[in-house]
């Protein structure tokens, strides 16, 4: 079987996983209830979501900004702001983490060092999900979703490790030792996973030296851009169509869904949102129907960052169009 022919395969099978996952969803919705969630709906809120997306997505490109500065490889605000856009564009139809190569190819065409971009990209992703996994087993130890007291245990022990492990990473003199244990442990793992972990390992490892206030400045930049703004997204969106439940299950249903969307088998993370705001939401007699109109409105998030990605592109691919054409006039005048 050809190369071409598995990845086709791959993706009708990552389709098929959306499919079935909305399949489930549509039958849980009772649409007269739905129909008159639309009704009464308090859609001035929406301008609220989207309006705070657009500033996330700008402050994490803030933050992108300084990571690359780390690395000498310069870039502006708006250049990091129009290829989070486009990479939203692509991630309608890229599952999961695969969208991130967009990005990394704008990125190397507009500043010329492809090394060092990937290396910024490899730290900005890596500690955004260690931190997404401690807020969300936060999250889990302040809601406690079981009512007992295992989770809050099991969570605190896997919040210490976490934390414990960030810090020996990004220590100078342990981080390295940690970096080839590691290494080591990816050894019998397929190869692709393989050489994926270790490059990723070893870009790791050029943050290693950084001092810890830049570090800290990465965690206030998340807890802004991330926590902050992910979960006043997810406010709105509840309060548009009138669900009430505690802080505290929002920010966990944000953690959980980005955390589940970052794995290659979700597009857009169509399916797995609603399947968690529907399950979550359960919990606090919160109806399906509400859920899900709930999970269109984060959703639409998507759509805007996307048309707005659309936008940049067209705009970059008639600049780059113009400044060949005025090339190759000066090239004919010579």
């Amino acid at each position: 079987m050809s190369e071409s022919c598995k990845q086709i395969l791959k993706f009708i099978a990552k389709l098929s996983i959306t499919a079935v996952l909305l399949y489930w969803v549509f039958r849980q919705i009772n649409y007269t209830e739905f129909s008159q969630a639309l009704e009464t709906a308090q859609w001035r809120y929406l301008w609220i979501v989207w309006g705070t997306t657009i500033l996330s997505y700008w402050l994490l490109s803030i933050k992108m900004v300084m990571i690359m500065k780390k690395q000498d490889c310069p870039a502006s605000t708006g250049l990091l702001f129009g290829a989070s856009a486009i990479t939203a564009l692509y991630s309608m139809v890229l599952p999961g983490m695969l969208d991130a190569p967009v990005k990394w190819y704008i990125l190397k065409q507009h500043t010329g060092k492809g090394s060092n971009v990937f290396c910024s990209m490899v730290y900005n992703q890596t500690t955004i999900l260690f931190y997404m996994g401690a807020t969300a087993l936060v999250a889990l130890i302040v809601t406690n979703p079981g009512g007992n007291w295992h989770i809050p245990v099991i969570c605190s022990a896997i919040l210490a490790l976490l934390i414990v492990i960030c810090l020996l990473l990004f220590t100078p003199t342990i981080g390295p030792k940690l970096t080839n244990s590691l290494s080591h442990i990816l050894k019998p793992l397929p190869v692709s996973f393989r050489d994926r972990g270790l490059k990723a390992l070893e870009q790791l490892s050029l943050f290693q030296t950084a001092p810890w206030s830049f570090h800290f400045k990465m965690i206030l930049m998340n807890f802004i851009s991330i926590t902050i703004f992910g979960t006043a997204i997810y406010i709105f969106a509840a309060k548009t169509v009138g669900i009430d439940v505690p802080i505290g299950v929002l920010v966990l249903q944000f953690s959980v869904i980005f955390l589940l969307g970052r794995l290659p088998i979700f597009i857009a993370e169509l399916g797995v949102r609603e399947v968690t705001l529907i399950g979550t939401l359960a919990l606090y007699s919160v109806d399906a129907s509400l859920a899900t109109l709930m999970s269109m409105i984060i959703f639409s998030n998507r759509i805007l960052m996307a048309l707005i990605g659309a936008v940049y592109q067209v705009c970059w691919g008639l600049r780059r169009q113009k400044k060949k054409n005025s090339s190759d006039s000066e090239s004919a005048g010579i």
